[in-house]
């Protein structure tokens, strides 16, 4: 049976998947519709994305998608291990700004849902991690964005320093939150 754990941010969601496990390894779903929608959770996933980072201390985001093809994502690693984050951007919410964090790996099989209204990213802890992604929306060029995963006022624990992080120039360039009007509104 599938276990869903709210974080203190309740919309955040840790999932983890039932393994059933024999001599020759184990069999899991990593993703069953009913039991998302016996949990409450109504999100139906058009796309998988998959994502390859060489090195240990690879940062990707932290990214989302503007309404109104904002995602919600359910994020995985099918190998390796990642520190995965979710930031509330949603004005008027009680955690506006704030983070919530989960170490995925391979190994455990727990997945992140990250809903509507929140930026996303990841450090990558082990190299050649493989991370595997669904999203409610597709991707749209126009809607890209993002914040600055060293923002001084977000203070996240990232588990890599700054001089150390391998970024794409594009993430190096985000803007940090106070200087981005949220289109998200509770």
């Amino acid at each position: 049976m599938t276990t869903f754990t709210r974080l203190a941010i309740p919309d955040v969601i840790l999932i983890q998947p039932a393994r059933f496990g024999d001599e020759r390894g184990y069999f899991c779903e990593t993703y069953a519709k009913r039991a998302f929608d016996e949990a409450g959770i109504d999100l139906v996933f058009v796309q998988d994305n998959e994502s390859l980072s060489r090195q240990v201390g690879v940062v990707r985001g932290l990214h989302f998608q503007t309404p109104v093809v904002s995602q919600a994502k359910l994020v995985r690693v099918a190998r390796g291990a990642i520190f995965d984050v979710a930031v509330d951007l949603r004005k008027g919410s009680p955690s506006f700004g704030r983070w919530v964090a989960a170490t995925l790996t391979a190994a455990n099989g727990e997945q992140l849902l990250v809903p509507h209204g929140f930026a996303h990213g990841f450090c990558t802890l082990e190299a050649e991690t493989l991370v595997a992604y669904k999203v409610d929306a597709p991707y749209s060029r126009p809607n890209d964005a993002g914040i600055l995963w060293s923002d001084p006022d977000l203070a996240i624990d990232w588990p890599v320093a700054a001089a150390e992080a391998v970024l794409s120039d594009k993430d190096r360039a985000l803007p940090r939150l106070r200087d981005f009007d949220t289109p998200f509104v509770l």
